[in-house]
């Protein structure tokens, strides 16, 4: 017999040994040794009160085994000599858009602007010791994509675009830890996520796909509405049938070149805004209700706020508990700021992005004359202006938290986990006013939220610009464009995703809309 039932742990009474089966055989009124054994299905940690609870929902097997096999069997089988399918990017859209090809009997062709993850590693070094910027392998691109270095949070709302399972269950079988399909809020890590990336790449070689990194993709031929070859920055060119486009937010070069080709993108609404950096010993006592040292067995608190200001989203986002601040600039001349957390999140630092909704209908009408782009423009040139106020590097512009919602610059900051380092900048005034000033009330609002948020101990970073594509790539029900029918706009890069766990998904959709007819 299978019981499934919720349970409340106490901190004291985590620590105690076979608690979970103590507490199921009293809720169930059983015998302790009638449990064979508890399955946790969810955990999740509930500190709404100073009283603080584990709360758990398990599975009992009573006068039972544990079954210890996967819910899911992945077939991969030798695709070596089968029809192949190209995918443009390799990050979490085109990873598993090419292992569900494989699945389904087909080739995948990967072709990524970036390097390996090992290798990536350098051109990273170089980011922030020499404030130099690789514009095909930083932070957004190479193996991996975006997600290899912040964080692997694999938390997502699109429950209802595929099977969020599945794809917990594929990265626990390319190494990630069982712990995330468990927890109400998993994460990898940044330091465990790039093995982990490393695992999938081998798979899809080891069936027969393949995988071409420092392989930029700059053209399409295109005839009769189908891509018929893909030309490369060497020149050559790739004769394709099907195509799926998993490009990620970042590679601007793909839109520019989906414009000047006359092929349908749209201007889509975004989000910018800045990072904020708290000790994370503020955000534990805030979350947790103590003083000093958080409590034995409870995690580095993180937080999620939303306000509305002036008819606009004020909200955190990507926040990182014990986490860096990195530079995600993917050209020189720009600074962007994005967030990271080790898989034991225990560095001294919590840092979230705070974001601005931005309405590209109503909120840009000087940029109009970009067109499809014009949202993209605008991005470009907070980034820029963030380049300037840093100090014409990667040094980053900031201010104290307290100094910036009250208008003036600060004489001083504080220690930052940001490698590249901080400049004391008027990001108060130097952002543009339908962001700046929401930010400002937002913070205000927070730190009502948050006792002890609103701090002249927080640094505020400028600036946090890539929360997601501001540009995004039309597709009909086949999921193909419909203008150019060989083509799949997948993931981030199309508009359809927003983090690991959705991008993997509508790389799966994709795979299986692609080789539907072949």
């Amino acid at each position: 017999m299978v019981k499934e039932i919720q349970l409340r742990i106490t901190i004291e009474e985590e620590k105690q040994p076979d608690i979970l089966a103590k507490k199921s055989a009293i809720k169930l009124g059983t015998n302790q040794d009638d449990i064979s054994g508890v399955k946790i299905l969810r955990k999740s940690i509930d500190a709404r009160k100073p009283k603080i609870f584990f709360n758990y929902k398990v599975a009992v097997y009573i006068n039972e085994a544990i079954p210890e096999t996967s819910e899911y069997n992945f077939n991969y089988q030798d695709i070596s000599k089968a029809k192949p399918i190209h995918i443009i990017g390799f990050g979490p859209a085109g990873m598993y858009a090419a292992l569900r090809c494989i699945e389904l009997g087909y080739k995948p062709i990967v072709l990524e602007r970036g390097k390996n993850v090992q290798d990536r590693r350098r051109d990273l070094r170089a980011i922030n010791q020499d404030h130099f910027v690789n514009e095909d392998s930083n932070y957004c691109f190479g193996e991996g994509g975006a997600g290899t270095y912040s964080d692997g949070k694999l938390y997502t709302r699109s429950l209802k675009r595929g099977d969020v399972r599945r794809i917990f269950e594929n990265l626990v079988y390319h190494g990630a830890t069982d712990q995330i399909l468990v927890d109400a809020h998993p994460h990898i890590g940044t330091n465990k996520l790039p093995k982990v990336v490393q695992n999938i790449r081998e798979t899809i070689l080891k069936y027969g796909g393949e995988i071409h990194f420092e392989t930029r993709v700059t053209d399409f031929n295109i005839k009769d509405h189908q891509i018929k070859a893909i030309q490369l920055q060497n020149g050559s060119e790739i004769a394709v049938d099907k195509v799926i486009l998993a490009t990620g937010h970042s590679a601007r070069d793909i839109f520019y070149l989906l414009d000047k080709k006359q092929i349908a993108i749209q201007a889509k609404s975004f989000a910018m805004g800045v990072r904020v950096e708290h000790p994370q010993h503020i955000i534990d006592s805030i979350q947790y209700h103590c003083s000093g040292e958080r409590p034995d067995l409870l995690p580095a608190a993180s937080y999620a706020l939303v306000e509305q200001v002036k008819e606009r989203g004020v909200y955190s986002f990507c926040m990182c508990p014990g986490g860096f601040i990195v530079p995600a600039a993917t050209a020189n001349g720009e600074v962007v700021v994005n967030g990271m957390s080790p898989s034991k999140r225990n560095n001294l630092y919590a840092n979230s992005g705070i974001v601005v909704e931005i309405n590209v209908d109503t909120d840009l009408p000087k940029y109009e004359q970009f067109g499809a782009l014009k949202g993209l423009e605008y991005q470009k040139n907070l980034e820029r202006l963030a380049f300037t106020a840093g100090g014409r590097s990667q040094t980053a512009p900031a201010q104290r938290l307290t100094d910036f919602v009250e208008g003036r610059l600060s004489t001083s900051l504080n220690d930052c986990s940001y490698q590249p380092g901080l400049n004391s900048a008027p990001l108060h005034s130097l952002l543009p006013k339908f962001i700046g000033g929401r930010l400002r009330k937002g913070f205000e609002a927070f730190g009502r939220k948050m006792k002890g948020y609103y701090t002249a101990e927080a640094n505020v970073v400028g600036v946090e610009s890539r929360t997601s594509s501001p540009v995004s790539i039309p597709r009909n029900e086949q999921l193909h464009h419909p203008q150019i029918t060989n083509l799949y706009p997948c993931g981030e890069g199309g508009g359809y995703a927003g983090g690991i766990v959705s991008a993997a998904m509508d790389g799966e959709r994709c795979a299986e809309a692609a080789t539907s007819n072949l």
